[in-house]
C-alpha cells in the first residue's frame, strides 16, 4: 500500500522558517517526481514545488521561488520542503504528492497529474 505521510507543519511568525517532510513507502519511486501542493482556506489547491526522484531536477511556482527549497533523501525515502521568509499568505494545508514521469517527459505541476497524495499538514503564518 502506497503511503505519503507529511509532517512538520505548525504555527510560525511572518519571516520565520519551517521544514516539511514527506515519507514515502509502499513502492519504488525512482521513476516518479515528488511534488508539494498547498490549499489555503477558500482557495483551490495550487502547485508549490516538484523534484525528480532520479536526477534531482526541481521546479518551483513563482510565488515561492527564492524562498522555498525542495530536496530529497533517497536513503530515507523522504522529500523535504524548506520554507524561509514565510508570509501570512503562505498559510495553507501543504500536501505531498507523487507523479509518474515517463522517460524524457516533464514533471507534472498540476493537480490532475498526480498519482498519489498525502493527507496534508497545516502551516499557519501569523503576521
Amino acid at each position: 500500500q502506497v503511503q505519503l505521510v507529511e509532517s512538520g507543519g505548525g504555527l510560525v511568525q511572518a519571516g520565520g522558517s519551517l521544514r516539511l517532510s514527506c515519507v514515502v513507502s509502499g513502492r519504488t519511486f525512482s521513476s516518479y517526481a515528488m511534488d508539494w501542493f498547498r490549499q489555503a482556506p477558500g482557495k483551490e489547491r495550487e502547485f508549490v514545488a516538484a523534484i525528480s526522484w532520479s536526477d534531482g531536477n526541481t521546479v518551483y511556482s513563482d510565488s515561492v521561488k527564492g524562498r522555498f527549497t525542495i530536496s530529497r533523501d533517497n536513503a530515507k525515502n523522504t522529500v523535504y520542503l524548506e520554507m524561509n521568509s514565510l508570509k501570512p499568505e503562505d498559510t495553507a494545508v501543504y500536501y505531498c504528492a507523487a507523479d509518474y514521469v515517463p522517460r524524457h517527459a516533464r514533471m507534472a505541476t498540476y493537480e490532475a497529474g498526480m498519482d498519489y497524495w498525502g493527507k496534508g499538514t497545516l502551516v499557519t503564518v501569523s503576521s
